[in-house]
C-alpha cells in the first residue's frame, strides 16, 4: 500500500453538512461484453435522498446512465499480488457489492481518490440506513435540509429526526477508520477539470476508434507547417518538387557507396560502434522511390539488407527503372529549356509589336498634323518606359536568384543540423562505452586484487536481491494491514446495519399490526354501516347508521396528540397541519370542507407514495448546477425542460432569483444601488393614497397560511415593505388588489428586495399595460384572448359553454389575475410558478387550458348551468397529479406560438377600447341630461355613491 493512503486530515466520518460539497466525481466503470468490455470514464454523484450512486458520461449530461444502490451494498477491494507492478502503475480498483449478486467494478485516478470514496461511500451509507426512517418520510412533510436561506420557506425547514446510535460502534468505527482526504477529482470543482484518460488495453470502443479517426482527419486539415515539411513537401506552399538529373546521378553513387559500405561491414557487426561515419548528408530533397522502398524493407525485416533486397531479378528491375526514369527526366528537362527559349521568343516579337504599334501611331499622328515637339516628347516617354520594364525584370531575376540562394542557404542549414545531430548521437554513443569500459575495468581491478572477489560478487548479487525482496514484502505487508483494517471495519458495519434493520423490521411489524387491528374495526363499522344502508332492520329512530357514521366521522377528524406515548410510535403521521409551504392542510372552522381537505391531503400523499421515480429529480438538478459552477447559467433547452418538470425544494429560492434577474436586468442596470430601501423609506416617510387599502389588505392576503395568518407574522412586515415600494416606483397603478398575493408567493422563497423585483417583472415585464389599473384592461382583454384559444383547443367543451350559456371566464378572470392563487393545491400552484417566471404569460394560458382538459368529460356530462357554473367554482382544488396536468399543459396543447396571443391581445385591444369609449359617451350623456331633467336629479352612479 503506498505511503499516501493514510491521510492525517481529521477523524473519519466527519461529514460536511448540509452545506457541505457534494460527493461527486471522475471514476472508471466497467462496462461492455465480449471483447468490447473495458473501463470507461464517467462521472458520478452521489444522492443523499435515496443513497443512490448515479454515473453520467460527463458532468454535463442531464441524464444519468445508470446508478448503483448504495444503501445494500457491500464495498471491497484487492491488493496487489507479491512480484506486480509497482503501485501507481495501474490505477486501483474496487467492488461494490449489490443487492441480487450485481457488482460493479470501479477504478480510480490514485489509491488516496480510491480510500477516500470507499470512507465517503460507507459514511452515507451508515448515515442513511441509521436515518432511514426519517429520510422515507415524504418530501411534502420533511424536505431535504438545504444550504439555502432565502424566502420565509427556507427558514421553517424542519430537521430530520436522528435516531439514536450505536456508541460502542461509533467508537470502533472512528477507530478502524481509514482517513484520507480527497484531490482535485473529486468534489464540484472537478466538473470544470477535463476527464482522466488511462491507458488500458482493454479501454476501447467502436465510437472511440471514430473519434479517433475524426481527430486525425481534422489535424491533418489544419495543415500546419510542421505537417507541411514532411517527406513529400518542402515548401510552405506545398510544391511538388522532382529530383533534377544531377541529384539521380549524386543518389546512384551515394547508393552503390552504402552497397560497398555494407559489404565491407558484414564482418564488423559485433563493433563498438555500429554507424556509418562515412555518410555524407545529402541535400534536402524529395526520397526517391527505391530509397522509400529500401527503407520500408529496412524497417519491416531486421534480418534482411539493402544487399539483399536489390540482389537478383530486383536489383536488374531497379536498374533499368532507374535508367528509364533517367532518360525521362532529360527529355523533362529538354522540354523545360524549349519552353523558357520559346517564352523569351514570345517576349521579343510582342515587344516588337508593340514598337511598331507605336511607330504607326506617331506616323498617323504626324499626318494628322500633330505638333513634332510632342511626338518627340512621346518617343522618349515610351522609351522611358520601356527602360524601366527592362529594370524591372532584371530586378525580377534578381529576386528570383535571391530566393533560390536563400533556399541553398536553408539547405545547408538544414544539413549542418542533421551533421551535428548525428555528432551528438555519435559521442553519447561515445560515452556509453566509455562507461561500459570503465565499469568492466572497475571489475576487473576487484578481481585481481582479491582473489576471493570472484566468490563475493554472487553473494553481494544475492544480498541485494533479498533487500529488495524484503522491502517489496514490507509495503505487500503494509498494503494487507490497511486492507485488514477496512474489511473488518466493513464487516462491523455491516453487523451493526444487519442488527439495526433487524430492530426495524419488528418495529414495523409492531406497527403493520396495530394499523391491521384499527383496520379491521374500521371496515368492521363500515359493514355494518353498508348492510344497514342496504337492508334497515330498525327503525328511523332507532338506527345505528348515525351513530355508526358519528364514531367514523370522530375516527378520522381526531387530532393527532401525544395522550398515549406507548402508541406513538404506531400512530401513522399520514398528514401534518401545514406543509411544507406553509398552507394549512385541514381547515379548522367548517367541518364539511375539513373532511374533504384531510381527503385531499391523503390523496395527495397517497400519489406521492405510488409515484415511483427511477431517476431523481434532484440528482438531475444537483448536475446541472454543478456543471455551471464555474460559468453563468444561461437559457437553454435543458434548463427550460427542468424548470418544467419543476425546480426542488431546495433550488428554487436560487432559480427564481436568477430568472427575475434574467428579466429586469435592464430596470436594475439604471437604477442607483439602495433604490428599493430608497423607495421603501420615501413610502414609509410620505403616505400615498395606496397605504389605506394596503392595510386593509395584509391580513386578507393568505390567511390559511402560517407565514401571513396574524399581524405579527413575519411574512406580513415583508408583504407591507413590498406593496409600499412598488406603490411608490408605480404612482399611476398604487395598488391594485391581487398584487398582494403575488408578492406573498414571491416572499416565500425570495427576501424582500428579490420579491420586489418580481413583482415589476410581473406588472411591467410579463403583463401587457392596463393590467392592474383601475380600468383592468388588460385583463379584460387576455379573457377574450383565452375565449378564442378555448374555442381552437378545446371545442367540445367551448360548445357546451356556449349551448348552456356558462360564461367561464368569471372563474379564470381571478386565475389570470393572481397566476393561479388559492385556485389550485400547492404543489401545483409552485410549479405553474417555475415556470411562469422563466418563460412568461404564456404559461397561464397553457396551464388554464390543461385545467379544462384535465376535467374536461367531466364536466360535458353535466347537463344545466347551474351545476356546471357550481362544478366550475371548485374543480381545481381536486385535480392533483402535477405530472399529468404538465404533460397535457407543455405535450397536449403543442403547438402554441406566442406570436398569435400578441396579435389576438392587439385584436381584442382595439375593440375594448371601443366599448369602453362607447360606455364613456353613454355615461355622459346621462349626466347631461340628469342635469337638464329635474326628474333625474336624484340618481346617482355606483362610483359617486363610493366617493
Amino acid at each position: 500500500m503506498p505511503a499516501g493512503s493514510e491521510g492525517e486530515d481529521g477523524p473519519a466520518g466527519e461529514q460536511p453538512g448540509p452545506g457541505g460539497p457534494k460527493l461527486c466525481g471522475y471514476l472508471q466503470k466497467l462496462s461492455g461484453k465480449g471483447p468490447l468490455r473495458g473501463f470507461r470514464t464517467r462521472w458520478f454523484v452521489f444522492d443523499p435522498r435515496r443513497c443512490y450512486l448515479y454515473y453520467f458520461k460527463g458532468p454535463q449530461e442531464p441524464l444519468p446512465l445508470g446508478h448503483i444502490d448504495i444503501a445494500s451494498a457491500s464495498f471491497s477491494y484487492h491488493q496487489p499480488e507479491a512480484g506486480a507492478a509497482a503501485p501507481g502503475d495501474e490505477p486501483p480498483a474496487f467492488e461494490v457489492h449489490g443487492p441480487g449478486g450485481a457488482v460493479a467494478v470501479l477504478k480510480a485516478a490514485t489509491r488516496q481518490d480510491m480510500t477516500y470514496w470507499l470512507q465517503e461511500l460507507q459514511q452515507k451509507r451508515w448515515e442513511y440506513c441509521n436515518n432511514l426512517d426519517a429520510a422515507k418520510r415524504d418530501s411534502r412533510t420533511s424536505p431535504t435540509p438545504s444550504d439555502f436561506s432565502k424566502g420565509l420557506v427556507a427558514k421553517d425547514n424542519p430537521d430530520l429526526s436522528i435516531l439514536s446510535q450505536n456508541a460502542s460502534a461509533e467508537r470502533a468505527r472512528n477507530i478502524l477508520a481509514v482517513e484520507t482526504s480527497p484531490t482535485d477529482l473529486v468534489g464540484e470543482q472537478a466538473a470544470s477539470q477535463p476527464a482522466p484518460v488511462q491507458a488500458s488495453a482493454i479501454n476501447f470502443s467502436l465510437k472511440q476508434w471514430s473519434t479517433e479517426l475524426k481527430n486525425s482527419m481534422s489535424s491533418l486539415r489544419k495543415g500546419n507547417n510542421e505537417n507541411r515539411k514532411s517527406i513529400f513537401y518542402t515548401t510552405e506552399e506545398w510544391e511538388l518538387l522532382d529530383p533534377t538529373p544531377k541529384d539521380l546521378e549524386d543518389s546512384m553513387a551515394l547508393e552503390e557507396k552504402r552497397k560497398h559500405l555494407a559489404e565491407g561491414s558484414k564482418g564488423l557487426t559485433s563493433s563498438a560502434f555500429p554507424f556509418d561515419f562515412g555518410r555524407i548528408p545529402h541535400k534536402a530533397r524529395r526520397p526517391l522511390l527505391k530509397d522509400m522502398m529500401g527503407s520500408s524493407k529496412n524497417r519491416t525485416g531486421s534480418d534482411s539488407s539493402p544487399t539483399e533486397w536489390c540482389s537478383g531479378n530486383g536489383n536488374k528491375l531497379v536498374s533499368e527503372l532507374q535508367l528509364k526514369y533517367q532518360s525521362q527526366q532529360e527529355e523533362l528537362e529538354k522540354l523545360k529549356k524549349d519552353l523558357l527559349s520559346q517564352k523569351e521568343l514570345v517576349r521579343l516579337l510582342q515587344q516588337t509589336v508593340r514598337s511598331s504599334q507605336y511607330d504607326k501611331y506617331f506616323a498617323s499622328r504626324l499626318c494628322e498634323g500633330v505638333p513634332k515637339d510632342k511626338l518627340e516628347l512621346l518617343h522618349q516617354k515610351d522609351d522611358q518606359i520601356l527602360g524601366l520594364n527592362n529594370q524591372l525584370e532584371k530586378l525580377n531575376l534578381e529576386k528570383d536568384s535571391l530566393q533560390q540562394e536563400v533556399k541553398n542557404l536553408k539547405c545547408k542549414v538544414g544539413e549542418l543540423n542533421e551533421q551535428l545531430g548525428m555528432l551528438m548521437e555519435t559521442i553519447q554513443a561515445k560515452d556509453e562505452v566509455i562507461m561500459k569500459l570503465s565499469r568492466q575495468l572497475s571489475e576487473c581491478e576487484d578481481s585481481s586484487s582479491s582473489p576471493s572477489g570472484a566468490v563475493n560478487s554472487p553473494t553481494a548479487t544475492s544480498a541485494n536481491k533479498d533487500l529488495q525482496e524484503l522491502d517489496r514484502l514490507k509495503d505487500n505487508l503494509q498494503g494487507y494491514k490497511t486492507q485488514n483494517k477496512f474489511l473488518n471495519k466493513e464487516i462491523l458495519e455491516l453487523s451493526a446495519l444487519r442488527r439495526s434493520a433487524e430492530a426495524r423490521e419488528r418495529e414495523w411489524q409492531a406497527k403493520y399490526t396495530s394499523l391491521e387491528a384499527k383496520l379491521c374495526q374500521i371496515e368492521s363499522k363500515y359493514l355494518i354501516l353498508l348492510q344497514e344502508m342496504k337492508t334497515p332492520v330498525c327503525s328511523e329512530e332507532q338506527s345505528p347508521a348515525r351513530e355508526v357514521i358519528t364514531q367514523l366521522l370522530e375516527d378520522a377528524l381526531k387530532a393527532e396528540t401525544s395522550e398515549q406515548p406507548e402508541q406513538a410510535f404506531f400512530k401513522p403521521h399520514l398528514v401534518s397541519e401545514y406543509d411544507i409551504y406553509g398552507f394549512q392542510t385541514v381547515p379548522e372552522d367548517d367541518e364539511e370542507e375539513k373532511l374533504v381537505a384531510k381527503s385531499r391531503a391523503l390523496d395527495l400523499r397517497s400519489l406521492s407514495l405510488s409515484e415511483n421515480r427511477e431517476i431523481s429529480a434532484g440528482v438531475k438538478w444537483e448536475n446541472y448546477l454543478a456543471s455551471t459552477m464555474n460559468r453563468e447559467m444561461m437559457r437553454s433547452v435543458e434548463l427550460k425542460n427542468l424548470i418544467r418538470s419543476g425546480i426542488p425544494h431546495e433550488h428554487r429560492s436560487k432559480i427564481w432569483k436568477w430568472c427575475v434577474n434574467l428579466h429586469v436586468k435592464k430596470f436594475k442596470d439604471s437604477t442607483v444601488p439602495g433604490y428599493f430601501q430608497t423607495l421603501l423609506q420615501n413610502a414609509l416617510e410620505k403616505q400615498n393614497p395606496a397605504s389605506k387599502q394596503i392595510e386593509l389588505d395584509l391580513l386578507r392576503t393568505l390567511p390559511n397560511n402560517k407565514h401571513y395568518s396574524s399581524p405579527t407574522s413575519e411574512g406580513i412586515q415583508k408583504l407591507r415593505n413590498v406593496l409600499l415600494a412598488f406603490s411608490w416606483r408605480n404612482p399611476d397603478i398604487g395598488y391594485c388588489q391581487g398584487l398582494n398575493r403575488l408578492v406573498a408567493i414571491a416572499l416565500l422563497y425570495l427576501e424582500q428586495e428579490d420579491a420586489f423585483w418580481c413583482l415589476v417583472t410581473i406588472v411591467e415585464v410579463f403583463m401587457p399595460r392596463d393590467y392592474y389599473t383601475k380600468t383592468l384592461l388588460g385583463s379584460q382583454v387576455d379573457q377574450r384572448v383565452f375565449k378564442d384559444l378555448m374555442s381552437e383547443k378545446l371545442p367540445r367543451l367551448h360548445a357546451h359553454f356556449e349551448q348552456y350559456k356558462v360564461d367561464y371566464t368569471l372563474i379564470t378572470f381571478n386565475w389570470f389575475l393572481v397566476v393561479f392563487v388559492d385556485s389550485v393545491v400547492s404543489d401545483i400552484l409552485f410549479k405553474i410558478w417555475d415556470s411562469f417566471l422563466y418563460e412568461g404569460p404564456k404559461v397561464i394560458f397553457r396551464f388554464a387550458l390543461a385545467l379544462f382538459k384535465y376535467q374536461e368529460e367531466e364536466i360535458l356530462k353535466l347537463q344545466d348551468s347551474m351545476s356546471i357554473f357550481k362544478y366550475l367554482r371548485y374543480f381545481t382544488r381536486n385535480i392533483l397529479d402535477a405530472r399529468k396536468l404538465t404533460a397535457i399543459a407543455f405535450g397536449d396543447l403543442n403547438p402554441f406560438p406566442l406570436r398569435q396571443i400578441r396579435n389576438r391581445r392587439t385584436y381584442h385591444l382595439e375593440k375594448v377600447r371601443l366599448e369602453l369609449t362607447e360606455l364613456e359617451a353613454i355615461r355622459e350623456d346621462f349626466l347631461r341630461e340628469r342635469e337638464t331633467c329635474v326628474e333625474k336629479r336624484d340618481l346617482i352612479s355606483d362610483d359617486e355613491e363610493d366617493s
